[in-house]
């Protein structure tokens, strides 16, 4: 027992430090997804490094509800590949210790992550993403022209369309103005200028744009007229409301909603809509993410064990790869769940039984000694690289 209690503590304290790396290392690869974003918003729309920081420690929920199940995988799986590797396996199987009896810590260390995962996707992702749409009305108050893009048709103002070919926003100027205002009744108006100045009321969240040399087509479906009329001068008052409005006032979705809720929105539910069943997602997505920890770590350990041959860099691959597999049988269930093929229960908890039965059946033949063949895998890739 003190034998077996020193080789438990061992173990664990060995996936520790793997663990803290792979957490730091796929966060770091989470954000370079953001990057270009976050230096668009630096570089042109001047948001201070604080808004910055902010937008990055709120969406790190999100993040981190997917990163601590791979992590956990990726750290028992490296761990016992290298134990593997250094025949450390070997010796204790020799010393007549089994595989299940270096399950212990294993399981320890996978609740700990299932435990992690639980407080991110129950407390920590809605926290995050309603403090994101708080921050996105706060950064659209003192920068109100991050709304707009070059070359696409924005509808975020209310009653009007407007699409600019080009946007100089050192000088506040937009080059080539199309713009289709809809705010009167039974009228439409379209202008059209080859230029215009850009002037923001941030507290009213308002833009006044101020358009040159350009014409105005107006047509009146009650008396079936058209009038056109040019301009060296027109100004006109876009109201960005409707796009704040969008981002922060309107209903919680399912990641916005705590547990509770969830539970009330489900049992009140009049229409079993796509509503209806993304929010039956969350619920059950709150409790089988977390998890999946414990059934892609117990996979991991067979996997681990059998690729004595292969090399860290293999295990690295493998692990990512294991994670992609489950995370292919996640997607499914959220599209099939949400279109109501079938119970979002089946599709939530699906992936965590045919990852949790794979590992068991794995986990089975290495204890009785027969091969998983996973050292092929890299003879196979080699292959068909040929």
């Amino acid at each position: 027992m003190k034998v077996n209690s020193i080789i438990n503590r061992y173990i664990f304290k060995e996936m520790l430090s793997p663990f803290f790396i792979n957490i730091i290392f796929f966060m770091f690869v989470f954000l370079l997804t953001e990057i270009l974003e976050i230096t668009n918003m630096i570089v042109n729309y001047k948001i201070n490094l604080l808004s910055v920081a902010k937008l990055m420690a709120y969406s790190m929920p999100y993040f981190l509800v997917f990163i601590i199940p791979m992590s956990v995988m990726m750290t028992v799986l490296l761990t016992f590949l290298k134990m593997s590797s250094d025949n450390e396996i070997t010796a204790l199987k020799s010393g007549g210790i089994n595989i299940y009896q270096l399950l212990p810590p294993v399981f320890i260390f996978c609740l700990a992550g299932c435990f992690l995962t639980g407080i991110m996707i129950i407390y920590g992702l809605p926290w995050g993403k309603m403090s994101l749409k708080q921050l996105t009305i706060d950064v659209a108050r003192s920068n109100i022209d991050i709304g707009l893009k070059e070359r696409t048709f924005n509808n975020s103002f209310k009653g009007v369309m407007l699409y600019v070919n080009k946007i100089d926003l050192k000088n506040k100027e937009l080059i080539d103005i199309f713009i289709q205002d809809e705010r009167t009744h039974n009228a439409g108006v379209t202008i059209i200028a080859p230029k215009g100045k850009l002037f923001s009321d941030p507290e009213n969240l308002l833009f006044h744009l101020k358009l040159f040399n350009g014409n105005i087509n107006q047509v009146d479906i009650d008396k079936r007229s058209v009038n056109s009329v040019n301009f060296d001068t027109y100004d006109i008052k876009l109201d960005l409301k409707k796009a704040v409005e969008n981002t922060g006032l309107g209903p919680k979705d399912g990641k916005e909603m705590n547990l509770a809720e969830l539970y009330e929105y489900i049992n009140n539910a009049q229409v079993k809509d796509i509503r209806y069943y993304s929010i039956l997602i969350e619920f059950h997505r709150k409790f089988s993410i977390p998890f999946a920890c414990i059934a892609l770590g117990l996979l991991a350990v067979p996997l681990g064990v059998q690729s004595k041959s292969a090399r860290k860099s293999f295990g690295l691959g493998l692990g990512l790869l294991l994670f992609l597999f489950y995370y292919l049988l996640l997607s499914a269930g959220l599209v099939f769940g949400e279109a109501g093929k079938y119970p979002p229960l089946i599709g939530m908890w699906v992936p965590n039984i045919v990852t949790g039965g794979i590992g068991i059946f794995l986990l089975n033949r290495t204890v009785k000694g027969r091969p998983v063949y996973i050292d092929m895998l890299p003879r196979l890739i080699k292959i068909f690289q040929r």
